[in-house]
């Protein structure tokens, strides 16, 4: 069981990184970060930079389900299904940004799987 509340607190984390690094240039520098993954900039750049916002805000309520996915069972289950929106919303909305939707695929298969065997070895022991 340990093992597994490891993986998910290091894919949790390593998802952090991966929003942050996206997200904390684009606060201040939104057409930048948008024209780096194929975007056109935009007339109003406070939008994204607001999204990227955000994003960091989402990112840190998910610190607590990644130091203790027991104790937080309910945002460590919202921690994985905001993964699968973000997938729903790059595929079906904005598809011109695939990067963002494998993202979001990645971390949330990989949060979702360790985190069902974490709750089955729960139950077993």
């Amino acid at each position: 069981m340990g093992g597994y509340a490891a993986g998910f607190r290091a894919m949790v984390l390593l998802g952090v990184v991966a929003n942050l690094l996206f997200a904390l240039p684009a606060v201040f520098a939104p057409n930048a970060v948008i024209t780096l993954v194929g975007g056109a900039p935009v007339a109003e750049p406070v939008w994204p930079a607001f999204a990227a916002w955000l994003l960091i805000l989402l990112s840190l309520f998910y610190l607590p389900a990644a130091f203790d996915p027991f104790h937080y069972r309910s945002i460590a289950l919202l921690t994985v299904l905001a993964r699968f929106a973000g997938v729903v919303f790059f595929t079906l909305l904005y598809p011109q940004f695939p990067l963002f939707a494998l993202i979001d695929l990645f971390f949330g298969v990989t949060q979702g799987v360790l985190l069902l065997l974490l709750r089955r070895a729960e139950k077993t022991a």
